[in-house]
C-alpha cells in the first residue's frame, strides 16, 4: 500500500493556471509561486467580494484519538465528490504547522486520494506564511526589548511585558527563557518565553482580518505590555504596526492549490483549535463561498473546540453561518472513547462501540440544540471495519434521525466521497437561510460566556475560577472588554478539561485557571486545566523519519 506521500508524488499536477479557468479565473488574478502555488492579487480579492454568496459546509468530528478521524481526508474528499456530481465547489481550510508536522499529528494536507496539493510544500514552508507571522511577531518583541534598551519612554514595567516571541515548531525547552543578558549592550534583563507560531495573536489577527485597513486597525490594538501606573502599552504606541503590516503583507492573500481531483482549495491561515480559534482564514472562506456555489471548510479538533469557535468567533466576527455540519468520526475512534485499548481498534469490540457512541451522541446534541444546525455524520472507513460495526453506528444514527454516511475517501478520493455529497447537498439545500445561533450573547459576562460554553457545549456541571482567573477576568472587563467572545484553551481529548476522561463525561467541574486578552484578535482565551500555548515534541518525533534523497525526493511526510 502507498504512503500518502507516494500517492502525492504519483499525481501529475495541472499547472494552477489551468485549475482556476474551471472558476472563472485568468493568469493575471493570480501571484504565481512556481507552476502549482499561487496567491490571489488584491484586486482580484476586491473583485470578487461583489459576488452572491454560495452555500457553506463546516466540518468537524469527534474529540480527536490516537487512532485517528481523517476530518481533512473527509473535507477534501466531500469537496472532490461534490465537484463529481456537478456542484461547483471549493475548498477552504487552514495552513498546516511545521509543529504537528515533525512531532505526533503529521501534517494537513489530507490523507490516500484526497489531498491537496502538493503535499511537501503545504506540510513544510508552502508559500511563506508562517514565516511572515513568526517575523512579524518578533519584529515587535525586538522593538519592545529596544525600547526599555533606548530610555523606555513609555515607562514600561518590564515585569508586565505580556508579549511572547514564538518559532514554528515545538520545542518545550523555549517556553521559559531569560533575554537581555551578556551586558549593558545586549538590552535590559528579563524573563521571556516562546509560543508556537499557530498560538500567537498575530496568527488569530491574520485570519480574522477582513483587509489591510483592518489587519492594520487589529495589529495596532495589540496589548504587549502594562506601564508603572499599570495603563497597557500597544503596538500602536511603540509605532510597530506599519513594520509588522509590511512584513505581512503577502501572507494576508489566500493561497489557492488544488486537490489531487483538481479542485481549487483555498488554504490559509491555521491556528490551533486548543488554544486559538482553529480556523483558516475568514478572507479565504468568504472568497471560496463567492467563487463557487458550496464551500467546504473545516475546524481543528472536535467540534467542542474547533466548531465551537468557528461559531462563536469566526462566524459572529465574519458573518458567516454553516448551511450544514458534517461532523467525522471513524469506528476505530468510536471504541477508543468507548474504552478499547490502543492497538485493539481492529478487534470487534461491539461493547466498546456502543459505548463510544455517547461521544459522537453528544457532539450531534450539541449542533442541533445549541446550534441548531443540520447536521450530516461522514463515517471514515478503514479496512479493518466490518459491516456489522458500520450497520451499529447508522442504526444509532437513525434513531436520532441523524443522516450517515460511510466514506472511503481515502482508498478512491471524490468516488467514495459521493454518498456523503448528496445528502450534505440535500441537507444544505434544505437550509438555504441559516440563522446563527451562538453558544451565548455578546452582552452576557465574560464569566457567563464561559459557563454556557462549559455547560452548554463541554456538559459541565459548573466552573471554578482560580483566582488569577477571577482577578484577570475582573481586570478585563474593568478595561472595557466584556463584550468579546471568549476563547477557550483546554485539551483537545476529551469533552472536559481532563484528556483521561473519554467518552461524553457529565457533571464534572471545569477549572478555568487563567485568562488574558487578545486585543487584536477581538478575543479573551481563558486556559482551562494544564493547556500551555507551546506544545513539546514525542518521545519518537515525526521528524526522525523525515528525509530527502539526492535527486531532492522527500520521504516520510504524513
Amino acid at each position: 500500500m502507498k504512503t500518502d506521500i507516494e500517492i502525492a508524488q504519483s499525481i501529475e499536477l495541472q499547472p494552477i493556471v489551468d485549475v482556476v479557468k474551471k472558476i472563472g479565473l485568468v493568469d493575471d488574478d493570480l501571484e504565481l509561486y512556481g507552476k502549482y502555488k499561487a496567491k490571489l492579487s488584491f484586486d482580484k480579492i476586491r473583485e470578487v467580494e461583489k459576488n452572491p454568496v454560495g452555500k457553506l459546509i463546516l466540518v468537524t468530528a469527534i474529540n480527536p484519538t490516537p487512532a485517528g478521524e481523517g476530518k481533512s481526508t473527509i473535507t477534501i474528499g466531500l469537496a472532490d465528490a461534490l465537484n463529481k456530481i456537478g456542484k461547483k465547489t471549493m475548498i477552504a481550510i487552514r495552513e498546516p504547522s511545521l509543529g504537528p508536522v515533525m512531532g505526533i499529528k503529521g501534517g494537513a494536507a489530507g490523507g490516500g486520494y484526497a489531498q491537496v496539493l502538493p503535499m511537501e510544500d503545504i506540510n513544510l514552508h508552502f508559500t511563506g506564511d508562517m514565516h511572515a507571522i513568526t517575523t512579524a511577531n518578533n519584529a515587535l518583541s525586538a522593538l519592545i526589548d529596544n525600547h526599555l534598551h533606548q530610555g523606555n519612554e513609555l515607562g514600561i514595567d518590564q515585569r508586565r511585558i505580556i508579549w511572547k516571541r514564538v518559532v514554528d515548531l515545538n520545542d518545550r525547552a523555549l517556553r521559559h527563557v531569560s533575554v537581555g543578558l551578556g551586558g549593558p549592550l545586549n538590552g535590559i534583563p528579563r524573563e521571556d518565553g516562546f509560543d508556537i507560531t499557530v498560538a500567537s495573536e498575530i496568527m488569530a489577527i491574520l485570519c480574522l482580518a477582513t483587509d489591510m485597513h483592518d489587519l492594520k486597525r487589529r495589529l495596532g490594538r495589540i496589548i504587549v505590555a502594562y506601564t508603572y501606573d499599570g495603563k497597557p502599552v500597544t503596538a500602536d504606541d511603540l509605532q510597530a504596526t506599519g513594520a509588522m503590516a509590511a512584513l505581512l503583507k503577502d501572507a494576508l492573500k489566500p493561497n489557492l492549490i488544488q486537490t489531487l481531483e483538481h479542485t481549487g482549495a483555498l488554504v490559509h491561515g491555521g491556528p490551533f483549535a486548543n488554544i486559538a480559534h482553529g480556523c483558516n482564514s475568514g478572507a479565504a472562506t468568504r472568497l471560496a463561498l463567492r467563487m463557487s456555489d458550496y464551500t467546504v471548510t473545516e475546524a481543528g479538533f472536535g467540534a467542542d473546540l474547533g466548531a465551537e469557535k468557528f461559531l462563536d468567533i469566526k462566524c459572529r466576527m465574519n458573518g458567516l453561518w454553516p448551511n450544514v455540519i458534517v461532523l467525522v468520526a471513524t469506528v476505530r475512534a468510536l471504541k477508543h472513547h468507548g474504552g478499547a485499548a490502543k492497538g485493539t481498534y481492529a478487534q470487534p469490540n461491539p461493547e466498546a462501540l456502543k459505548a463510544g457512541m455517547a461521544n459522537l451522541l453528544s457532539h450531534v446534541k450539541n449542533i442541533r440544540q445549541v446550534w441548531q444546525t443540520p447536521v450530516v455524520v461522514a463515517l471514515n472507513r478503514f479496512a479493518t471495519d466490518t459491516a456489522e460495526e458500520l450497520d451499529l453506528v447508522a442504526a444509532q444514527l437513525a434513531e436520532q434521525g441523524v443522516a450517515c454516511a460511510p466514506c472511503n475517501g481515502w482508498a478512491e478520493g471524490g468516488k467514495g466521497t459521493t454518498e456523503l455529497a448528496k445528502l450534505v447537498c440535500e441537507a444544505a439545500d434544505a437550509n438555504p437561510a441559516p440563522v446563527p445561533s451562538y453558544t451565548y450573547p455578546d452582552e452576557a459576562p465574560l464569566k457567563d460566556k464561559i459557563r454556557a460554553v462549559a455547560t452548554r457545549i463541554y456538559h459541565a456541571a459548573e466552573v471554578s475560577f482560580a483566582p488569577q482567573a477571577l482577578k484577570d477576568l475582573a481586570q478585563l472587563e474593568a478595561d472595557g472588554y466584556a463584550s468579546c467572545p471568549v476563547c477557550i484553551a483546554k485539551t483537545q481529548y476529551s469533552m472536559s478539561d481532563d484528556a483521561s476522561r473519554l467518552g461524553a463525561p457529565e457533571g464534572y467541574t471545569l477549572t478555568i485557571r487563567s485568562a488574558r486578552l487578545s486585543a487584536g484578535a477581538g478575543f479573551v482565551v481563558a486556559f482551562a486545566g494544564s493547556i500551555i500555548a507551546m506544545p513539546g515534541l514525542p518521545k519518537v518525533p515525526a521528524a526522525l523519519g523525515i528525509d530527502v534523497d539526492d535527486q531532492g525526493e522527500i520521504t516520510g511526510l504524513f
